[in-house]
């Protein structure tokens, strides 16, 4: 991608932790500023940067407007701008938890649904419908996760902590949080309605402040660049970051492939010089274009499934700087288009469990004491948790894996 002129990237890297609430089920509504007893330190430097935001355009009555019942930073944004997984994701797990029968058959019924809306955009900007419709998943959970007050909170209250408290993150925090005032002041959002992650990604497609400003769509033609309210724009603006950052019209992102058993060179060849180099298509497949140029990936090692990537896997890496999380776009998008799964299951020392076993799993968790996290399908870091404590009660080999093995001891116990 070396050749692509980058516009500004979505998000910068720690944002991937959002990830991990994706398909978060809804929470009871709580106060958006319920908080501490006012912080006087922060008061002043909520005065100080009253300043600093006038001197860049911002009135006085919208930042008096925005900053209204802010009087202390958001303890639970700091938490989780501090959160050290407990577990390193294997490859497996990342994929497991994100390409899911759910997200399959949710982004094929959406698909149906939006269709005229996703022509549109297609014919706006060349991008896949299915390559949308996976990034929505990844994202939002198709939008479940804006509904989850306790994960989408103030975006000015969020980023204004980060600018006031997080040291790592100052400089960011400041510049998001100029650029969310600016949107507020644009009219595009009400303060009531400016939500977002803890570090300030917005609505269905979650995008940060400055990535805002620079690809928000108006797709639905009511006069706001609403990415929280409507989909079109939502879909729209994820279409049109894809799109300046280079995406080819009618090509693919990338393509499962078989490699041979010796070692293979790194950095990209045309096609037919991998094709030279043993490497195939699956299921006896051609390339459609052998002089396209295509980088050789195994996100799981050898062992696992392997791809060549093409131009249109970087251009998705400009929404999140992630070989899995590219990956797993260009694989769910795939299936939403009627793709068979991988020929190659991803490398995992135990028997696989589908979505509903998963659910199954955390449910007996739940009921014996072991897990008190959310029935969602997704076997993260608490599940694998839970599971050790089962193990170690039981007796067995403390493994953490959401295994066949492991949910029949659960229902004999």
């Amino acid at each position: 991608m070396g050749q692509v002129a980058f516009l500004p990237a979505r998000r910068t890297g720690f944002l991937s932790v959002l990830l991990s609430f994706l398909c978060a089920l809804p929470l009871l509504a709580m106060p958006a500023f319920a908080s501490a007893a006012a912080d006087p330190g922060f008061e002043k430097w909520k005065k100080e940067f009253r300043k600093t935001a006038m001197k860049e355009g911002i009135t006085a009555e919208t930042f008096d407007r925005a900053f209204k019942g802010i009087d202390s930073p958001d303890q639970w944004v700091l938490d989780k701008a501090s959160f050290q997984p407990e577990f390193k994701a294997p490859a497996w797990q990342y994929f497991d938890n994100r390409i899911t029968k759910y997200a399959v058959q949710r982004g094929r019924a959406k698909k149906q649904e939006l269709k005229p809306w996703l022509d549109k955009i297609q014919k706006q900007s060349g991008v896949n419908p299915n390559i949308l419709l996976a990034i929505w998943s990844m994202e939002s959970s198709f939008g479940a996760i804006l509904d989850n007050q306790t994960v989408m909170r103030s975006v000015v209250r969020s980023l204004a902590t980060l600018a006031y408290a997080d040291p790592k993150r100052k400089k960011f925090g400041r510049s998001q949080l100029l650029a969310a005032l600016k949107i507020l002041q644009s009219g595009d959002i009400d303060e009531s309605h400016l939500t977002g992650s803890w570090a300030g990604a917005m609505g269905h497609t979650q995008f940060i402040p400055t990535s805002y400003q620079a690809y928000a769509v108006d797709m639905d033609g009511d006069g706001k660049r609403d990415i929280w309210n409507s989909v079109p724009d939502a879909l729209a603006t994820a279409a049109n970051l894809l799109d300046k950052n280079g995406w080819v019209s009618g090509q693919t992102w990338g393509y499962e492939v078989t490699i041979p058993d010796r070692k293979l060179p790194a950095g990209k060849l045309k096609i037919s010089e991998w094709e030279k180099l043993g490497v195939k298509r699956v299921r006896g497949q051609k390339f459609p274009r052998p002089d396209d140029i295509a980088e050789l990936k195994v996100p799981a090692g050898r062992k696992g499934p392997a791809f060549l990537m093409l131009k249109n896997f970087f251009v998705i890496k400009r929404y999140n700087n992630s070989d899995r999380y590219a990956a797993a776009v260009g694989i769910l998008a795939d299936q939403i288009g009627g793709a068979e799964p991988l020929t190659k299951d991803w490398k995992r020392p135990f028997t696989k469990l589908d979505q509903d076993e998963v659910i199954e799993l955390q449910t007996k968790l739940k009921e014996k004491g072991y897990y008190d996290g959310e029935i969602d399908g997704k076997a993260g870091g608490g599940t694998r948790k839970a599971i050790l404590k089962f193990e170690e009660e039981a007796g067995v080999e403390l493994q953490g894996f959401p295994s066949k093995e492991v949910l029949e001891l659960l229902r004999k116990n």
